[in-house]
């Protein structure tokens, strides 16, 4: 086996396994956050790509851990997402990139609940928003992650 072994016991890890296992988490969060996994063999089949080598107990037991649920689709979703997932998918109607500013419409009224959502989930590269009554402002980090906010933006949409 190549790359870093997640299978421990557990309660018997000390603080280098849970930082792994810490590790593994921001891993796993990236990976839903970026791919539709649908699946424990996905989500390992993406993992080993990441340099981790999982048997099928440790991907359950950090799904459970990590309190992963399923969306309608039948993907993955991290919890703090799922509120977001759902208001994105029913209130967003355009999201446009503009140098490193994310603008995104929705229906009206619908800004603000969707701009708290926004920021509770800390996209990454999303520094901050500023909304109105249909019209969401995000600073981020660089005109690239702009590009990646508005990508992740859109996947909650078609989710």
């Amino acid at each position: 086996m190549s790359g870093i072994v997640c299978d421990r016991s557990r309660g018997t890890e000390g603080i280098a396994g849970m930082r792994k296992r810490q590790q593994r988490h921001d891993i796993i969060r990236d990976i839903i956050r970026e791919h539709n996994v649908k699946t424990q063999r996905d989500l390992a089949n993406q993992l080993q790509a990441a340099g981790y080598e999982c048997t099928q107990a440790t991907i359950s037991r950090d799904i459970m851990d990590m309190g992963l649920v399923k969306s309608r689709e039948g993907y993955y979703v991290l919890p703090e997402e799922m509120r977001l997932q759902r208001m994105v998918s029913e209130l967003v109607e355009e999201v446009h990139v503009a140098g490193n500013m994310v603008v995104v419409k929705t229906f009206s009224g619908g800004a603000a609940g969707v701009s708290a959502a926004l920021d509770k989930a800390s996209l990454r590269g999303a520094l901050g928003t500023v909304a109105g009554d249909n019209t969401i402002m995000i600073a981020a980090e660089s005109p690239e992650a702009a590009v990646e906010v508005e990508r992740a933006i859109d996947r909650l949409r078609r989710r």
